[in-house]
């Protein structure tokens, strides 16, 4: 409940930078039209986000035959978790990773990649699963999509901020340069600190979902050590959609890092094995799973 207050608050937030970027570049009714935009952006992301997120990563559906294993562990799981089956997906890159997304739970898909499936065992394959199955309960992947959304829209009106910097009482040139600089910052900023709490937040729920808090944590353990040395170039090529991963799938020697939407994998496995009351799992830890597509 804390988690959800906390991100009503943040998005909250978002919403006043829109309206204060809004009546910087037109008075009270540049607030009005720009919180009109927002929601207009909003309105088109949450019909069409899963259908553009999909597109772009190269997303090919899998039907329960050509699922096989893994097609009937994410049916076990959605109905583990009380959830409609959502439509299963697969991604041709070999960088190991996973997202849902999709506007509710009876409009969703899962996405895992080849490399996922190849890396890690049937355990941690489920954890993952369910973590993503998590976050479609949570309707996180509708709250990142808007988030999403207004901080590109944040983004945008910062830019125009320098063609309106001579409007009087409205923060002049140099008002309009620090909005420009800092407003989509703090926007980036405020989407960071969602997605991270949705993150622990999954991570719990999907554990209590498979039942397996270890198996969760050594997957997330396995997947960053792999991701930071695999090039995922359909994530490369869409750096917006990097906080719908499980782990950041953006390279690791991008500076992309200094401002990643995810938190530490460390406190992540950490906080797991609290829940299992273990110890945390050593490096490269896990066989290839031999669960089929």
């Amino acid at each position: 409940m804390a988690g959800n207050v906390k991100v009503f608050m943040l998005m909250a937030a978002m919403t006043a930078l829109v309206m204060a970027l809004g009546w910087m570049l037109g008075g009270a009714g540049g607030a009005m039209i720009a919180l009109l935009i927002a929601g207009g952006m909003n309105f088109f992301s949450y019909w069409n986000s899963d259908k553009m997120m999909l597109r772009q990563q190269g997303a090919v559906e899998l039907s329960p035959e050509q699922g096989g294993d893994l097609y009937a562990m994410t049916a076990r799981l959605a109905e583990r978790a009380q959830l409609p089956m959502p439509r299963l997906y697969l991604l041709p890159t070999e960088q190991p990773n996973a997202f849902a997304t999709g506007r509710n739970p009876e409009n969703s898909a899962v996405a895992v990649t080849q490399g996922l499936v190849r890396t890690l065992n049937a355990d941690q394959i489920a954890g993952v699963i369910a973590h993503e199955l998590a976050h479609i309960k949570h309707r996180d992947t509708l709250t990142m999509t808007i988030t999403a959304t207004m901080a590109g829209a944040i983004a945008m009106m910062g830019n125009m901020m320098l063609f309106a910097g001579n409007r009087e009482g409205r923060g002049g040139m140099i008002g309009s340069i620090l909005a420009m600089i800092l407003a989509p910052l703090a926007a980036a900023m405020v989407q960071m600190a969602i997605s991270r709490a949705r993150e622990y937040e999954a991570d719990a729920t999907g554990a209590a979902i498979s039942g397996q808090p270890r198996a969760l944590a050594e997957a997330l353990q396995r997947i960053a050590e792999v991701a930071g040395r695999t090039v995922n170039l359909p994530a490369e090529k869409n750096p917006a959609a990097a906080a719908m991963f499980i782990i950041n799938p953006l390279h690791a020697l991008r500076a992309d890092r200094l401002f990643t939407t995810h938190p530490p994998t460390e406190e992540r496995i950490a906080r797991l094995m609290a829940m299992q009351g273990g110890t945390p799992p050593a490096s490269g830890v896990g066989p290839a799973s031999g669960v089929g597509t």
